[in-house]
C-alpha cells in the first residue's frame, strides 16, 4: 500500500511539473522572447526535474520487485527446508523400523511446521499420510509391509509436494504432471517390491 501512495505521489509530481512547466514556459516566451538562451535553460531544468521524478518512480517499483522476488525465494528455501526435513524423518522411522514416543513429538512438530508453509494440496495429502502412518505405528514396530504402506502414501504425498515446489515448471515441461505423478508413485511401488 506505501509503495502505491509513493508511486502516486511521483505521479502527482511529475505532473505537477509538467503543468507547472508547460505555464511556466508560456509565460516565459512572452516575457523572454528577446533571450532565448534563457528559454534553453528553463527547459533543461524542467526536463531534468521530469526525468529525476520519472527515474524515481522506476527505482522504487524496481525495489519493490526486487523484495518480492526475494521475499519468494526464500519461502521457497524454507518450504524445500520443511518438506526435506519431513521426508528425512520418515525415512529414518522406516530405516529404524521402531517408532517411539520421541518420533511421535517430532513429527508433531514437523507438522506444525508444513502447515505454516505447505499448499492447501499438500495438507489434504498430508492428513491421508498421516492415517497411513498412524495405523502402520500402533504397536511402535514397523514390518515390511507397514513400511511398504508408508512408502506408498509417501510418494503420494512426494506428489503434492512436488506440485507445490515445482508446479510451475512441470507445467512447462514435455510430460504433463498426470504422467509425473504416476511416475513418481511407479518409481515407489517398484522401490517397496525391490
Amino acid at each position: 500500500m506505501r509503495t502505491v501512495r509513493e508511486n502516486l505521489i511521483y505521479l502527482s509530481l511529475t505532473a505537477i511539473v509538467v503543468v507547472g512547466g508547460y505555464a511556466f514556459l508560456r509565460y516565459a516566451y512572452r516575457v523572454m522572447d528577446r533571450a532565448p538562451f534563457t528559454q534553453e535553460i528553463v527547459l533543461i531544468i524542467l526536463g531534468t526535474v521530469a526525468t529525476v521524478l520519472i527515474t524515481a518512480m522506476l527505482l522504487n517499483k524496481q525495489t519493490e520487485v526486487e523484495l518480492k522476488k526475494e521475499q519468494s525465494i526464500k519461502f521457497i528455501e524454507l518450504k524445500s527446508d520443511i518438506y526435506m526435513d519431513f521426508i528425512n524423518h520418515i525415512e529414518r522411522l522406516v530405516l529404524d523400523k521402531t517408532v517411539t514416543e520421541k518420533d511421535h513429538v517430532r513429527l508433531q512438530f514437523l507438522t506444525h511446521k508444513l502447515a505454516m508453509v505447505a499448499s492447501p494440496a499438500v495438507l489434504i495429502q498430508y492428513q491421508k499420510f498421516l492415517e497411513v502412518f498412524n495405523r502402520s505405528t500402533r504397536d511402535e514396530s514397523l514390518d515390511k509391509g507397514e513400511g511398504d504402506a508408508i512408502s506408498i502414501a509417501l510418494a503420494e504425498l512426494t506428489v503434492k509436494i512436488r506440485q507445490d515446489l515445482v508446479g510451475e515448471l512441470d507445467q512447462k515441461g514435455v510430460f504433463d504432471a498426470a504422467t509425473i505423478n504416476q511416475q513418481v508413485l511407479n518409481n515407489a511401488r517398484e522401490s517397496s517390491n525391490g
